[in-house]
């Protein structure tokens, strides 16, 4: 069986009384889009930077196709690497600036010249390579630095949070660039991002990291759909949690007990009743109107009503005090006002239970 392009083994990384990485394994297999995803200070980019040489490890061990590379410097890796700030020589062309990691590793000639031209077409910046990087927009440069790090045929390429200085609009484009540009080549790609939408949207699967650990890893359906705990319930994505008792687990179903009385949702085989849990309820999983039988239904308030073009959001107040996040489509119907009195209601499978912690 081929080796994965990264493992990582009980990787550590203390600085002074500080664990900033607490003994995280991680695997990366071949030709993978893995995020390394989490608030600022959870160990991310330090995760990164100890792959990338620039950082060694404590304790723990980076193997690149089952290579131990601990003890190299970044250089000898095989490493491809985009930075937040894109770290282009300003005085350099595009060119040049392309050219560069194939230069130190004494490629010369015609064969240098065809492979510049080639990661400028990749990247689409074919015919600007005279141009120097303050002629060029944040989505050009950011280009020319991914075309830099991939011109040397790395066997892996590390991103950290490369799109976190271009605009809202820019960024969507270059999410979509990138994985189509990553899968076309199938380089395994590390990714670090706090963006959640950049997570979900770029990566075969995403690692959820806190306080230099790893509190999940699965692909992005199984982070949204199913969190391992309160934290990833809340980081990722606009989210309810509703503290409840778990009465009984039956058939991947909780009964619960809940400040408006019973409801059911989907929990892991895993969960042993009795037990506390929190009930996490997306957003746009909630419904208003009469609930089919079988749903849980709850009388709630509108506090707030938020337009966002093409849907709405509600702000609700429960009977019982708890708020409570709802979105609605826009179809141009009548929407609820401030103070007005409407049901919220969610089938079992729209609901998901998680450890109280």
């Amino acid at each position: 069986m081929a080796e994965p392009a990264l493992h990582l083994a009980g990787l550590t990384k203390r600085f002074g009384a500080v664990t900033a990485v607490d003994a995280i394994d991680l695997t990366v297999a071949d030709g993978e889009f893995v995020t390394l995803l989490g608030p600022s200070g959870c160990g991310k980019t330090t995760t990164l930077n100890m792959v990338a040489g620039f950082l060694a490890p404590d304790a723990g061990r980076i193997l690149l196709r089952g290579r131990p590379v601990e003890a190299l410097p970044p250089f000898r890796r095989d490493l491809g690497l985009v930075f937040q700030d894109y770290a282009l020589f300003p005085h350099m062309t595009v060119t040049d600036n392309v050219a560069f990691g194939l230069r130190m590793r004494k490629v010369r000639g015609a064969e240098l010249d065809r492979r510049v031209a080639e990661a400028l077409d990749m990247v689409q910046l074919s015919g600007l390579g005279a141009r120097r990087p303050l002629q060029l927009s944040g989505g050009q440069r950011q280009r020319v630095a991914l075309a830099r790090a991939l011109v040397i045929r790395p066997a892996m390429l590390l991103l950290d949070e490369p799109l976190s200085n271009l605009d809202l609009k820019l960024r969507e484009e270059m999410r979509g660039e990138i994985s189509a540009l990553q899968r076309r080549l199938g380089i395994a790609t590390v990714f670090v991002t706090h963006d959640q939408d950049e997570a979900l949207t770029m990566s075969d699967r995403v690692a959820v990291m806190r306080a230099g650990h790893v509190e999940q890893i699965g692909t992005p359906a199984e982070i949204y759909e199913h969190p391992a705990n309160r934290f990833v319930a809340g980081f990722v994505g606009s989210i309810n949690l509703v503290p409840a008792r778990c009465t009984a687990v039956a058939g991947g179903v909780a009964r619960l007990e809940t400040g408006m009385g019973p409801a059911l949702a989907r929990a892991s085989d895993v969960l042993r009743a009795p037990c506390n849990v929190v009930l996490t309820l997306r957003p746009e999983r909630l419904r208003f109107g009469a609930a089919p039988p079988g749903a849980t239904a709850w009388s709630a308030t509108v506090e707030r009503a938020v337009y966002l073009g093409a849907r709405r959001v509600l702000h609700l107040r429960l009977a019982d005090g708890t708020g409570l996040l709802a979105e609605a489509v826009n179809d141009g119907g009548a929407s609820a006002g401030i103070g007005d009195a409407t049901t919220v209601w969610f089938r079992s499978d729209d609901g998901w239970v998680t450890a109280d912690g």
